[in-house]
């Protein structure tokens, strides 16, 4: 019943910046929170940022925190994903997901966004 569309995605040089979005169609604010996730080639998913729809609480991974900031538009049911000072290490595809909590529970997931971090 939840879609989750992503966009944003692309090819950046380092120390560059994008913006990933989520639209999301259904009953979305069932779940707390929203999240974003990352898998690079040959790695496991791991934790991006996370939201809540209500006051907005915010939680990163070590790894990106100071670079990305997460925020949501509730009016649009749209999250976003602000990447800047970008490495190569971000490379990664990025997924968002409904969760119910702060990057755990999370029960629906995007198509995932290709982000390609050149050197």
């Amino acid at each position: 019943q939840v879609q989750l569309v992503e966009s944003g995605g692309g090819l950046v040089q380092a120390g560059g910046s994008l913006r990933l979005s989520c639209a999301a169609f259904g009953r979305t604010r069932d779940n707390y929170a929203m999240g974003w996730f990352r898998r690079a080639p040959g790695k496991d998913r791991e934790f991006t940022a996370g939201i809540t729809w209500t006051i907005g609480t915010t939680r990163y991974a070590d790894s990106v925190r100071g670079r990305f900031t997460i925020s949501r538009d509730n009016a649009k049911n749209t999250v976003y994903l602000q990447l800047n000072s970008l490495k190569p290490e971000d490379t990664a595809v990025y997924y968002c997901a409904t969760c119910v909590g702060l990057g755990y529970g999370c029960n629906n997931w995007g198509q995932g966004t290709q982000v390609t971090v050149s050197s």
